[in-house]
């Protein structure tokens, strides 16, 4: 940890940085002013350095709704492609209202496209009649979530673990983290407007959103108490991963055996390097996306942990080339004193 945060720092990031991130992941929507009293700076200075982040870096807190509680569903595609066309196909995807995340993998012959969906119609409308429908796509995986182990509110926190405990705890939002069981909620026209806007911009103020919505501040800031409460709206920090020492992304999927696969998810769910595990159906039943700093990373990292899992009988990998689109946003580039990686 202490060499890829000197690594870090190196490239031009302070550390004043890397604790600001650490605190927006804890609670993206946490006051300035209560960030920087934890930090010990000024008002003026995490203010400063908020704007350069966004600034230079892309950092942005995205309003997300937990899936299970509001009657999503998400599924994982796999999509084998003709190289010379599988660019374009994963832009057409990251363009969609209803893609989360798209990556090229593979060295450009794999998209991993995750869909979330209010219904059967809205899935076999891609699913069905779109994809197979294209000589583009050579073969396509679909593989519904079942149990999220890490993911979501609880995202890699590797090169940013920059706060201490005491400091965390002073950040840490009064609600409960979403969970999949938690109970369902039936999103209100109102809602539906306040997600929107959150999804654009996670921080946007109370007085801000009333307008948007055309209703008292009141209001809103009871209706998003509400959904964060119920479990059904939490926030995430989409930031330029060059910007947290350019790990390399890779997913790997994996067959467990039924009796360890919760097991197993717990593990990876303790691992600093994985970003993302879920349960997951289909040939293979856990897929995990991890971040490593270099193929030795890699390589360890396969060989020392999911080498020692118990019950898993096949591992597949397939490193990440490109982003084009994560947390709902598509993708877009910026330069933080550092090199352009594609």
């Amino acid at each position: 940890m202490c060499r890829i945060l000197r690594e870090i720092e190196s490239g031009g990031v302070e550390y004043i940085d890397l604790q600001l991130i650490h605190a927006l992941q804890i609670d993206g929507r946490a006051p300035l002013r209560r960030i920087a009293s934890v930090l010990g700076v000024s008002d003026q200075m995490a203010a400063r350095r908020y704007a350069r982040l966004r600034e230079t870096a892309g950092l942005r807190v995205v309003g997300r709704l937990n899936p299970r509680p509001v009657g999503q569903t998400v599924w994982a595609l796999r999509l084998q492609c003709v190289p010379s066309a599988s660019l374009g196909l994963a832009q057409a995807l990251a363009e969609r209202e209803d893609t989360r995340w798209v990556q090229l993998a593979s060295g450009g012959t794999e998209i991993i496209c995750h869909l979330a969906v209010h219904s059967d119609s809205d899935r076999d409308a891609l699913l069905i009649d779109r994809l197979p429908s294209s000589r583009r796509v050579t073969s396509i995986t679909a593989h519904r979530m079942l149990r999220l182990f890490k993911g979501g509110p609880t995202t890699w926190d590797g090169p940013t673990a920059a706060l201490s405990r005491e400091q965390m705890d002073a950040l840490a939002p009064s609600y409960p983290t979403p969970h999949s069981q938690a109970a369902p909620v039936q999103l209100t026209d109102l809602d539906n407007v306040l997600l929107a806007a959150l999804n654009r911009d996670g921080r946007a103020s109370h007085a801000a959103l009333a307008v948007e919505a055309r209703c008292h501040e009141s209001t809103v800031r009871r209706r998003i108490a509400h959904l964060r409460t119920a479990g059904a709206l939490f926030f995430v920090l989409d930031v330029d991963e060059r910007l947290l020492g350019d790990p390399s992304g890779t997913a790997i999927w994996m067959s467990v055996q039924p009796s360890q696969l919760a097991a197993a998810g717990a593990v990876l769910a303790g691992h600093p390097e994985v970003a993302y595990a879920a349960a997951t159906t289909g040939r293979t039943n856990l897929l995990a996306n991890v971040l490593c700093s270099d193929d030795e990373s890699l390589y360890v990292y396969l060989s020392d942990r999911i080498g020692t899992l118990l019950g898993v009988d096949t591992v597949e990998t397939a490193p990440i080339i490109r982003t084009l689109k994560r947390d709902g946003a598509v993708a877009r580039n910026h330069s933080f004193g550092i090199g352009e990686r594609r």
